[in-house]
């Protein structure tokens, strides 16, 4: 058949002479894989509003996942009922994206707890101490800039002197103050320390330019997964040496973020979790379902929503590039909500501000859960259905609830 004549066939709504072995031809599910939206969007003009770049312009690979993410995101996950923990890694607050997103989500109510790698934490200070953070060059000469007391991440630049040391001497010197002399976890040691960023941006002039000033009003709990790994911890570790009873039990930790997702599903409510990268911070949040399920032996199903921002591939071994259809078999995602489940292969300094941006746009804010203020309610909570299901009993005999 000649190739015009096909091109036609194809084009008629009437196929009435539609040679006989292109009739007898059965494609049962052809009208369910040409559901999707019909790939034809209009021209460009540059007076478009970003939202409508999302809907109407990300149609396929890479882009329609991040589509995908910021409708899931405005649509279903910022319901009242959904509890969000968010979790950021790489250097994403000298990067700029702590004033630009993470500090709006938070304002908002789209995020309700965070874990974060160490390092955002710390150079999120130098925003609040007012010191400088530049837009630089990856071709900067590092010995260069090593002889003129700079560091670089990539292409952003930091003094050193005046801006790492400057942080690190005031770390050390609220850490040795009374309320620092304790046990504690890291939502209370990042809630403590935001206290003073929070005053550190009000004698500066600043308005909305520390993370974890903004989690200290909002009340949303910052965890790091590993407190050693950052110069936060480093300080910690520095201050112990001088007699500081300063100490970071991770167990804390593992038990508040527990709670959160159970205290989420007990309450006739959903989870989800917003991705950023992967790494420790992505399986500390991940793993508060096999929490549940594994260890305190609860019955439980997983995350209701799930999205993730990745560079990292899944055919590694790697966490970062493990899929959520992966995390099922572990039960950090329920199997039942996997269409609830997007990941898009991008850079989060490109995909974070659009998600922002469009969930802003799309979504009135939410009330305030402020989670880090029922720790205490919440963490009783699981300890009362984690001995009520198991029927075991505290190893000094006492009643857990009252403890």
């Amino acid at each position: 058949m000649a190739r015009t004549e096909r091109t036609h066939i194809r084009n008629r709504e009437d196929l009435s002479d539609m040679p006989e072995w292109l009739k007898q031809k059965r494609c049962p599910h052809k009208k369910k894989y040409m559901a999707g939206k019909r790939i034809q969007p209009k021209n460009l003009t540059g007076r478009e509003k970003l939202t409508y770049i999302v809907d109407e312009v990300f149609l396929a690979y890479n882009s329609a996942r991040l589509k995908e993410a910021c409708q899931l995101f405005a649509e279903k996950m910022l319901a009242p009922d959904v509890t969000i923990g968010m979790s950021v890694s790489g250097a994403l607050t000298p990067a700029g994206l702590g004033c630009s997103s993470i500090i709006p989500l938070i304002k908002a109510g789209f995020v309700d707890w965070i874990v974060s790698t160490g390092a955002n934490l710390y150079h999120d200070l130098h925003f609040a101490l007012n010191y400088p953070v530049h837009a630089g060059s990856f071709k900067f000469d590092d010995t260069d800039l090593r002889d003129n007391d700079l560091v670089r991440i990539y292409d952003v630049v930091i003094p050193y002197s005046d801006g790492l040391m400057a942080t690190d001497d005031l770390l050390r010197e609220i850490f040795m103050r009374p309320e620092f002399q304790k046990e504690m976890g890291t939502a209370e040691l990042h809630h403590l320390i935001g206290r003073y960023a929070a005053e550190w941006e009000r004698k500066n002039g600043l308005k909305d330019v520390s993370v974890m000033a903004a989690a200290y009003r909002a009340g949303v709990p910052c965890y790091t997964s590993s407190p050693g790994d950052s110069t936060i911890g480093m300080n910690v570790a520095g201050v112990e040496l001088r007699g500081s009873k300063l100490r970071i039990n991770p167990s804390i930790d593992v038990n508040e973020t527990t709670a959160f997702v159970l205290a989420a599903k007990r309450a006739g409510g959903r989870s989800g979790v917003v991705l950023w990268g992967g790494g420790s911070p992505k399986n500390f949040m991940l793993q508060t379902e096999p929490q549940i399920q594994e260890v305190l032996r609860i019955k439980e199903f997983g995350q209701d929503f799930f999205i993730q921002v990745t560079d990292a591939r899944p055919d590694t071994g790697g966490l970062s590039g493990a899929t959520p259809s992966e995390a099922v078999s572990w039960g950090k995602v329920d199997p039942t909500k996997l269409p609830d489940a997007v990941v898009c292969y991008t850079d989060t300094t490109i995909a974070m501000p659009i998600l922002t941006h469009y969930a802003l746009a799309k979504h009135k804010p939410r009330k305030l859960k402020r989670l880090y203020d029922q720790r205490e309610k919440m963490i009783k909570a699981l300890t009362r259905e984690y001995f009520t299901h198991n029927q075991v009993k505290m190893i000094d005999g006492s009643d857990p609830v009252l403890r």
